[in-house]
């Protein structure tokens, strides 16, 4: 296939056979399904045009059908010759939210498609060597054998700043066909999908800050990346267009973009969505904004070189499961929560120390709760209220989006599925668990005012509530949590201080 011309001659060829070939990847995924006990992986898409999608609430939710599926390959085999692409990406994400993928030739991709594309298991935990006592050692499951990337079809999209080249993010199974316990977007699927049983759907979208460098320069022997700063008052820069025009064709909507409070540090707001693609908008970006930057010289990071990170907000509201009534809205009209969201809110409270560690993953990280105390506290408290940006949990009652709740717990550096996943887990115990609900710092009810955990200052004191949280525990899996408490353990014990800034710098730029 060297040219447009081949490509499509190949396509009319093909469609003959195409039936067949669609029912045998049909049912190599049923067989999967089978294993995975009722979830729903790499087979879930939404209805949506493969090149571009302007439907803010998208999801990926459904099952394609051999003749779905059918059709979109045939869409994708017709991007692929329009837009001449030589590779194809399979993208998943590790434990710390960066994207680790194989490329493969663009004429392999529907070969790879039912067949799924093996990478080390290392390459996704990101830890070398973990103690047999620390990780759960079953058949096919151990951290020095292979995992295959199943593609994801709804998510195949040409890559605007990469040339010749389209991603397709991936679900991680063992080389036997059972999920991968420690994937983050498995997890965060299989929350959704406990989400939906209970009877209700969650919109959501991140809101990322992030900092952009020049080019390192050397001054007396140190190398120190000095902030762009024509980004403080100055909106309308060619990185920042091609930034968002990008991500608009890779299916990522922003909804807008403006300087935050230091020189050089961005803020951008995603359309809220349905489901998984949350997640996936702040996936694509990570990854996004760093090709982006090296054609303009310039270094992104989600990390600040003074050591603290930078905000990674989850604002979402509860759906019913048809997704037509907000039920964080009152019908009343009145500007407060319902008591189904009083009672979510009551589970991310309750949780929020656990929450925490997963949201604010690193030392550095933990800084912002402080907030520069020279106190000797070891926590703080979670604090909500209406309307109030200093609050860690905010529920923002106004504008055309209805009743939401900020969850701004986490980090810019957080895993977004795992932020999405334990989001769930906490506010579905709150639904299923709290009889007794908030009141709020304006009403005057009897309502019992829920007592809400402390959120540990130290990494340490953060990774024992998140063992000791027998509700994430559960939620998340037990290998999952044992898996992410021996990873940071880990990292504390090996890592030096003064060289986590530099290591973070350089892992997620």
């Amino acid at each position: 296939m060297n040219n447009e011309e081949d490509l499509l001659q190949e396509d009319s060829t093909r469609d003959e056979g195409n039936e067949t070939e669609t029912n045998s990847m049909y049912k190599l995924r049923k067989t999967r399904k089978k294993v995975t006990k009722s979830h729903v992986y790499s087979t879930e898409v939404g209805e949506m045009d493969i090149s571009n999608s302007n439907d803010c609430m998208r999801d990926s939710s459904q099952i394609l059908t051999p003749p779905q599926l059918s059709s979109r390959m045939k869409h994708i085999r017709q991007a692929m010759a329009k837009n001449r692409l030589q590779f194809v990406r399979f993208e998943a994400t590790d434990l710390h939210g960066v994207s680790r993928f194989k490329s493969i030739p663009a004429h392999f991709f529907q070969e790879k498609v039912s067949q799924g594309v093996c990478m080390p298991r290392g390459y996704l935990e990101v830890m070398p060597n973990p103690k047999d006592n620390e990780m759960n050692h079953l058949r096919a499951t151990c951290f020095n054998s292979d995992i295959v990337l199943m593609p994801e079809v709804s998510t195949f999209r040409v890559l605007p700043w990469a040339e010749r080249t389209a991603r397709v993010i991936c679900d991680t199974f063992t080389v036997t066909g059972e999920p991968l316990l420690t994937s983050p977007r498995y997890i965060a699927k299989r929350q959704l999908s406990q989400l939906q049983a209970s009877g209700f759907s969650l919109l959501s979208a991140f809101i990322y800050d992030f900092c952009i460098f020049g080019v390192p320069e050397i001054l007396n022997s140190k190398t120190i990346s000095f902030p762009s700063s024509a980004f403080f008052n100055n909106h309308d820069q060619p990185f920042m267009q091609e930034l968002v025009d990008g991500l608009y064709h890779t299916g990522a909507n922003v909804e807008s973009f403006s300087s935050s409070t230091r020189p050089g540090q961005m803020e951008i707001c995603f359309l809220p969505e349905f489901g998984i693609s949350s997640a996936d908008n702040a996936f694509t970006l990570r990854t996004g904004v760093k090709e982006v930057a090296s054609k303009y010289n310039y270094i992104t990071s989600f990390f600040i070189e003074t050591g603290f990170c930078n905000s990674g907000i989850l604002s979402h509201s509860l759906w019913d499961v048809d997704r037509k009534t907000n039920m964080f809205c009152s019908s009343s009209g009145t500007e407060q929560l319902t008591i189904t969201g009083k009672k979510w809110l009551a589970g991310l409270l309750k949780h929020s120390a656990a929450l925490s560690c997963l949201m604010a993953p690193t030392v550095s990280c933990r800084k912002r709760y402080s907030k520069d105390r020279k106190d000797p506290k070891e926590s703080v408290p979670t604090t909500w209220g209406y309307n109030d940006n200093s609050c860690i949990f905010n529920i923002k009652c106004h504008g055309e989006k209805g009743t939401r709740i900020e969850n701004k717990l986490g980090s810019a550096t957080a895993n977004p599925y795992l932020v999405l996943a334990a989001t769930v887990a906490a506010g579905l115990d709150g639904l299923h668990t709290s009889d007794e609900v908030l009141a709020g710092p304006d009403e005057s009810t009897d309502f019992y005012q829920v007592e809400p955990s402390e959120i540990p200052l130290k990494l340490e004191d953060a990774l024992v509530a998140l063992e000791e949280d027998q509700c994430l525990r559960q939620a998340l899996g037990e290998t999952f949590i044992r898996y992410f408490v021996a990873m940071k353990k880990y990292e504390l014990e090996s890592e030096e201080r003064d060289a986590e800034r530099n290591k973070f710098l350089a892992y997620f730029i």
